[in-house]
């Protein structure tokens, strides 16, 4: 479909759309922006300066994307939800910046009215991922080939999901955690935290992404105390509200502080609660 929008061409810096792309009238594209062969933008989008859309991708609904993002190849986004439940509102998805979306990418909008689906920044998502709706991403995650979100699932800063996965609806994948590949993940996955298995069991503290992270020179971060409180939620004879009364009443350092209101948000009637430890 050829792109007949001249007067969009003219209005902002740089921008450069291919003869066989389509972008409607109405879209909204800042300076440097780039639309390949094949590429449609519907008219309630708005894309960021520098952000390169790739050949034969499909950007549509009510969707908003930041600056310098990278979209490859048929990469879908905005698209109505998988979800029965959807009746037609005009539902967001918010994408941040510096963001890599790989090949066959696909973003699904909200189901009701006033709701989102959050991307943040600098984060990695490769071939082949689904991100359901009302699902909530942070910043610098890194999601592996193939792996399939359900709607409503949370992953906070700097998680990493290995690939060929699903994962379960309302599930909270927390803080630097690591999910290994093939894994099962159909309860929460504690901040700090190794899991792997099928179904999903945790390994431990994923000790080499918290060295990585920078987080040893945080004069409010202590590897011995959230090792001591993540052995009293786990490893001991009490159950985990009990043992989180107890690590409460400790001298907790940053890091444990946030395991436990984790667990605490986790273990509540809303929620699945958190994966168990392997046996």
């Amino acid at each position: 479909m050829e792109n007949t929008n001249t007067e969009l061409n003219s209005t902002f810096r740089g921008v450069k759309i291919h003869p066989n792309a389509f972008v409607d009238p109405s879209a909204e594209l800042h300076d440097g922006v780039i639309i390949s062969q094949g590429a449609i933008v519907g008219p309630d989008v708005t894309i960021g300066k520098g952000t390169e859309v790739g050949p034969n991708a499909v950007i549509t609904g009510k969707t908003q994307i930041g600056n310098n993002n990278k979209v490859f190849p048929n990469v879908f986004i905005g698209l109505e939800p998988q979800d029965l439940k959807y009746k037609g509102a005009p539902t967001e998805v918010i994408i941040g910046d510096n963001n890599t979306f790989r090949e066959c990418v696909t973003i699904n909008k909200a189901t009701d009215e006033g709701e989102k689906t959050i991307i943040g920044n600098n984060n990695l998502l490769m071939a082949y991922t689904h991100i359901g709706h009302n699902c909530e991403l942070g910043n610098k995650i890194v999601i592996s080939n193939s792996v399939q979100v359900a709607g409503h699932v949370k992953v906070e800063d700097k998680a990493i999901i290995g690939g060929c996965l699903g994962v379960h609806q309302f599930v909270h994948i927390g803080y630097l955690a690591m999910i290994g590949g093939m894994t099962r993940v159909d309860r929460d996955v504690p901040p700090f935290c190794l899991a792997e298995g099928h179904p999903g069991r945790l390994r431990g503290l994923n000790r080499i992404g918290i060295k990585r992270s920078g987080l040893m020179e945080n004069k409010d971060f202590d590897l011995k105390i959230l090792q001591s409180t993540w052995n009293l939620l786990f490893k001991s004879t009490n159950v985990m509200s009990d043992a989180l009364k107890i690590a409460l009443n400790s001298n907790l350092d940053l890091a444990s502080t946030k395991l436990c209101d984790f667990l605490k948000d986790s273990i509540s009637k809303e929620r699945r609660g958190p994966m168990p430890l392997i046996n």
